[in-house]
């Protein structure tokens, strides 16, 4: 009876610069008169091009959306130098002192709406609601009233506090593919109301800030992030930290890559990270955390529960699962598999059992077999209807009634036979190329370089038990291989 061996749902492990991706992001603001309006965000377009043109593409892109209202540039408000500063009525008088900005971010939208200002009056923090603002300038708050109905201060669901929930926080900037902490963020009048435009990442507003109190009026906008490139935080419930949950239907963030994608959980806090996660698929999870740096992934996974951790590890390719485990504690990997499903489990303890510089501590035994009585019709119906079929299989396993070795047949030559061909009339006379589970990573290397193959089949007493791909080879001969890491700001 022909079988399938397949171990997991797989998705292809795809190194940065593999392929390339739909790349403009966010479109730019527009405005006219005093204010002008940030727009939205743009349709994705095709582009071509390495990892490293996408990423100057995207900030190309994100300099031009800042920049391209210059009425919108001109009129941002630093928050970082307005707290403190005097909050004064219709008539002029000082009322109180600016505390915080008060903004929603629960209804959607790109740039967050001011909903109120924090106003210290003696010791007192009492609510101005947006309504009755007039301005913001660099250096007071003027309000539209001489009375005002001042209410004390209480948290809104959906709201955030600027000045002590955001500011100095991580973010992740999704066009720049980069973890960022807000040295200041800015405020402008657009699209009708006050709103939250753009957040600072340089050294140089973190210097304002600590210096005199008069430089720290003027907003220095010299590395500014608009702030539709920003991924935006979730509703949290009042008097919380708002919660950075990255929305899966948030097209910009599924546009990130694996290896961006881990780029981002290595930067990301322990309760940041733990959120993004949480966003992600099994799947995309476990491609993602199969780029991750050996050591940062161990650190996650002794994070995780137990649970999320068996999950995790059950998705990503056995050879990379049998990799993280290997860096954990005796303790934490016991607790891990004890987690786990049993018949996945079982499995990944029996390649445990394999030295790592040996064949079969870094073969994969996700591939396929097929018996030799099968036709080519049958076999390419099979594979059309299996969801789990390996994206990178290159060759099918043919195997006897008894389950031993006869061939290791190219994918190519299957596509190109007749469909009532039968599996065995494609047998070639010569040995199929294989290694013993415990050949050195040398000999693997070898046996692929003669064959002219992107993989090598692992035989037990002439069983197929595995099969290295060319990049698993690669892996092994340069375990210490540094990953190219986007830039990180202020860390």
């Amino acid at each position: 009876m022909p079988r399938f061996s397949l171990h997991r749902p797989y998705l292809p492990t795809r190194r940065r610069d593999d392929t390339p991706e739909a790349g403009s992001g966010p479109g730019a603001p527009g405005g006219t008169g005093g204010t002008g309006a940030p727009g939205g965000p743009g349709a994705p377009g095709g582009s071509t091009g390495s990892g490293r043109a996408i990423v100057r593409r995207r900030l190309a892109n994100r300099e031009q959306r800042l920049l391209a209202t210059r009425a919108v540039r001109d009129t941002i408000v630093s928050l970082a130098g307005l707290v403190g500063r005097p909050v004064r009525n219709q008539g002029g008088a000082e009322i109180g002192r600016l505390d915080d900005v008060v903004c929603r971010w629960s209804d959607g939208q790109t740039y967050p709406p001011v909903t109120g200002l924090v106003v210290r009056i003696g010791r007192r923090e009492a609510f101005v609601d947006a309504s009755a603002i007039d301005r913001i300038e660099h250096s007071q708050v003027l309000l539209r009233s001489s009375r005002l109905d001042l209410r004390d201060f209480e948290p809104r669901e959906g709201e955030v506090t600027l000045a002590h929930q955001v500011l100095d926080h991580q973010l992740v900037d999704v066009d720049g593919v980069q973890v960022i902490r807000a040295a200041d963020l800015y405020l402008a009048p657009v699209l009708g109301g006050i709103r939250l435009v753009g957040v600072d990442v340089s050294a140089q507003s973190l210097l304002r800030r600590l210096g005199p109190a008069r430089w720290r009026l003027r907003p220095t906008p010299e590395r500014v992030i608009d702030w539709g490139s920003i991924q935006p935080f979730d509703e949290t419930g009042p008097g919380h930290e708002p919660e950075m949950r990255f929305r899966t239907t948030n097209a910009r963030l599924e546009r990130l890559r694996p290896g961006e994608l881990a780029d981002l959980l290595e930067d990301l806090m322990r309760p940041e990270r733990q959120k993004l996660l949480d966003s992600l698929t099994p799947d995309e999870a476990a491609d993602a955390l199969e780029e991750m740096d050996p050591e940062e992934l161990a650190s996650l996974l002794r994070e995780a529960e137990p649970g999320q951790a068996a999950v995790l590890l059950a998705a990503m390719e056995p050879d990379e699962a049998v990799d993280a485990l290997r860096d954990l504690g005796a303790d934490d990997r016991s607790d891990v598999l004890g987690a786990m499903d049993r018949v996945k489990a079982t499995e990944l303890v029996r390649l445990l059992g394999y030295p790592e510089d040996q064949a079969g501590g870094f073969m994969t035994t996700a591939f396929v077999t097929a018996s030799v009585f099968e036709t080519v019709g049958g076999l390419t119906q099979r594979l059309r209807l299996e969801e789990d079929v390996p994206d990178e299989l290159d060759a099918i396993a043919l195997v006897d009634g008894e389950g031993q070795l006869v061939w290791d047949l190219p994918l190519l030559r299957l596509l190109v036979s007749a469909p009532d061909t039968r599996l065995d009339e494609l047998v070639e006379a010569e040995e199929p190329v294989t290694v013993g589970s415990g050949a050195e990573v040398a000999e693997v290397a070898d046996r692929l370089i003669e064959a002219r193959r992107l993989s090598v089949l692992v035989v037990e007493d002439g069983r197929p038990v595995g099969r290295i791909l060319a990049d698993d080879v690669l892996d092994a001969l340069t375990p210490a291989r540094g990953r190219l890491h986007f830039p990180r700001l202020l860390q």
